[in-house]
């Protein structure tokens, strides 16, 4: 009996609860009608929508945020072109075909042809295939011309300047060097090396009066100054000069100078 009396009045107490609790709508359901929150896609508002963009006018009516008034901007001046006037063709009148046809045109690209043969003095070379091709006064080579090649060689002349070629060709069998002589004539190029000072550098001391009269009677029986040096080493020099070929005593007899040997070695 307790038990019995015990449910009854949970079951009444459940019911006074859920009563007093406010209705949770159902979204599901409004998703469903309207194709998603707070977006209308039922029938009646797809034709609302397109009947308002049919008409021009906005879905969302304008709203003032402003009552300030904005001045527009002045628009740009547009210059003013006037076109070139175009030399007058000659022959045309004020009656002539209206301006913008060919002949019009015609006439005045002949016109203005002409105005500029005249400052130049030259004709205008005017686009043609029956133009003349233009007169190359520079003389280029033909030899990569095959018609011209041929009419001044032949394979029977090539045959004959190779023949040519061939009997002018010689074999030069190398030889041995040849061995200096022994001489006991002084070596004036082994002299010329040997020494480093250049003409008119004193190096040895020589006395005696009249020397530059006595070296110029005595280099003039030399045919040469090569023979005048030899000479002079062969006779005690360059330490001693018996004959005053050196009288300044740079070591040359005469006008003997060692430079031009110094040079070819150097080379």
């Amino acid at each position: 009996m307790r038990t019995k009396l015990h449910l009854l009045t949970s079951a009444l107490i459940l019911g006074v609860v859920a009563a007093c609790s406010p209705a949770i709508p159902d979204s599901g359901a409004e998703a469903g009608a309207s194709g998603g929150v707070g977006f209308n896609n039922s029938f009646e508002a797809q034709q609302a929508r397109e009947a308002a963009l049919n008409t021009g006018q906005p879905l969302v009516p304008p709203t003032v945020l402003s009552d300030e008034t904005i001045t527009p901007a002045p628009l740009p001046l547009t210059p003013t072109v006037r076109p070139l006037p175009l030399p007058a063709a000659a022959g045309r009148t004020s009656t002539s075909t209206p301006a913008g046809s060919s002949d019009d045109i015609a006439a005045e690209t002949a016109a203005a042809l002409a105005a500029v043969s005249s400052n130049s003095g030259q004709a205008p070379l005017l686009a043609s295939p029956s133009n003349p091709a233009p007169q190359n006064n520079i003389a280029i080579s033909d030899e990569n011309d095959f018609d011209a090649v041929s009419e001044r060689q032949t394979i029977a002349s090539d045959a004959e300047r190779i023949a040519r070629n061939r009997e002018q060709y010689q074999v030069i069998t190398p030889t041995s060097v040849p061995i200096r002589g022994t001489s006991t004539q002084p070596n004036i190029v082994e002299y010329a090396l040997s020494t480093s000072n250049p003409r008119g550098t004193s190096v040895y001391s020589r006395s005696g009066f009249n020397g530059a009269s006595k070296s110029a009677r005595n280099c003039a029986r030399f045919a040469s100054p090569d023979q005048a040096q030899t000479a002079f080493l062969s006779q005690g020099g360059p330490q001693r000069d018996r004959k005053g070929l050196d009288p300044d005593g740079d070591g040359y007899a005469c006008t003997w100078d060692p430079a031009p040997f110094r040079k070819a070695a150097g080379n």
